[in-house]
């Protein structure tokens, strides 16, 4: 009687069983797979991974050194089967004040993704902007893309402008550029041992004036993305925050009136793998960036204008 064929084997390989797996170059670690699948990012899908939430082939994986094929083997999370890939979208998006940056709300808000109900995929935003901001938002299906932009220790730059009440005197900008000591977290989940608040202090940032008054604006460009962290920097030097524009973000130039989006260029796609440094769109399929020209995602209604906005020439916020 023959052997079982190895081939018949499924095709899940623990992190030293390489050599078993199937060709090099198909199989990847799990998390990796459903990341760049937009079921979740990479460090939500090790979570459903441990969690036993995650099926290949018919059988459950519950360590993270899993690997699998994403083209070959049938991966499930809770039971429903995953799609690699196939062609992705990249949308720059003018986010405008009262939604909010997720998928969906349990609050029932309105979400960002009601601009982009007419494509046919699962979009997602990457990063955040609270639901009082405004400005560029990148919304796309590419998880790979996602998750290295939303890396701490990717450095990716974003510009902002702020406008503030009262005018801070330079020291205190001095301490925004130097960094200073934030809560972490939300206010009613900031305390840390023995009762103390949970801190954590700020990178570095680069902040000058953009416009004097009696409430001023500033174009302040950080490299982190902690929760509501403008607003806290700013409540650290005695400044309350009135708006949020995001203008920039790595190599993107916000160029869109409110409400509006559209599609990125192939040269605009190639810039965020670089900022991400990454080498070249994720496996799974080709962006379509890179095969059609831009095309836009209209929303249900946009008929709110502002100025365009050009790199380190901002068009000044109308005065309010």
């Amino acid at each position: 009687m023959k052997r079982e064929r190895e081939t018949d084997k499924p095709a899940i390989a623990a992190q030293d069983d390489v050599k078993t797996a199937r060709p090099a170059g198909k199989v990847e670690r799990l998390q990796k797979i459903l990341a760049s699948a937009g079921i979740a990012s990479r460090r939500k899908a090790e979570e459903f991974i441990l969690q036993g939430r995650v099926q290949v082939n018919g059988q459950v994986v519950s360590e993270l050194g899993s690997k699998a094929d994403a083209v070959h083997d049938h991966i499930r999370v809770d039971g429903k089967l995953i799609h690699p890939a196939g062609e992705y979208r990249y949308y720059m998006l003018n986010k405008p004040k009262q939604f909010v940056t997720t998928v969906s709300d349990p609050q029932g808000r309105p979400t960002v993704m009601q601009f982009f109900s007419r494509i046919k995929l699962r979009m997602f935003p990457v990063g955040r902007l609270d639901y009082h901001s405004e400005g560029l938002l990148l919304v796309t299906n590419d998880g790979e893309l996602a998750n290295a932009l939303t890396r701490a220790a990717s450095h990716v730059p974003k510009t902002y402008l702020v406008k503030v009440s009262g005018i801070p005197d330079e020291n205190a900008l001095n301490a925004l550029r130097r960094g200073v000591s934030i809560p972490l977290g939300d206010p009613e989940s900031s305390t840390g041992y023995r009762g103390r608040e949970a801190r954590v202090r700020t990178a570095p940032a680069t902040v000058r004036l953009f416009r004097a008054g009696e409430n001023p604006w500033y174009e302040i460009t950080i490299t982190e993305g902690r929760n509501r962290q403008l607003r806290k920097m700013f409540e650290e030097i005695g400044h309350h925050v009135e708006k949020i524009r995001r203008v920039e973000y790595g190599p993107l130039v916000l160029d869109l009136p409110p409400g509006e989006s559209r599609e990125l260029t192939a040269q605009e796609v190639q810039a965020l793998y670089r900022a991400a440094k990454l080498t070249s769109p994720a496996k799974g399929g080709q962006p379509a960036a890179l095969k059609s020209k831009p095309r836009s995602a209209r929303p249900p209604t946009s008929k709110t204008s502002t100025p365009t906005l050009k790199r380190s020439k901002h068009a000044p916020p109308r005065p309010q």
